[in-house]
């Protein structure tokens, strides 16, 4: 399981965002208030629509992984750019034959959310 994200509830106590892979490859997505199986392919669409290079030279910590189906690895990094007051959650993918990608970490957990919800619809 790996932590993407934390949000303040209402009540002011944080709460983790986490991805879970299955040996089947199926992902959920879990949170406070739900567990939302991700349609397949979910996680490389937002990562590929939304990333950038990840800049492999760029000083981050590494805050655990997740591997996927198809050879696919998440990874969640922290960076302090120098004009930062605090570091940033990025997550990272990667797979074979296609170069890295960052998102920040909200970003992902929100169209996660979204595509979880709208597949439980179906």
């Amino acid at each position: 399981m790996l932590k993407i994200h934390e949000v303040v509830l209402p009540s002011g106590e944080l709460a983790g965002v986490y991805l879970r892979a299955d040996d089947a490859g199926v992902v959920t997505l879990l949170s406070d208030d739900a567990e939302l199986t991700l349609p397949q392919g979910a996680i490389r669409a937002v990562m590929l629509r939304y990333g950038a290079p990840f800049d492999s030279d760029a000083k981050s910590t590494n805050h655990g992984a997740l591997e996927l189906p198809e050879h696919a690895c998440l990874r969640h990094v922290r960076h302090l750019a120098g004009y930062d007051v605090i570091a940033r959650d990025y997550l990272v993918y990667a797979e074979p034959g296609l170069a890295p990608v960052c998102v920040m970490a909200t970003t992902v957990a929100g169209a996660l959310r979204h595509l979880g919800l709208a597949a439980q619809l179906k």
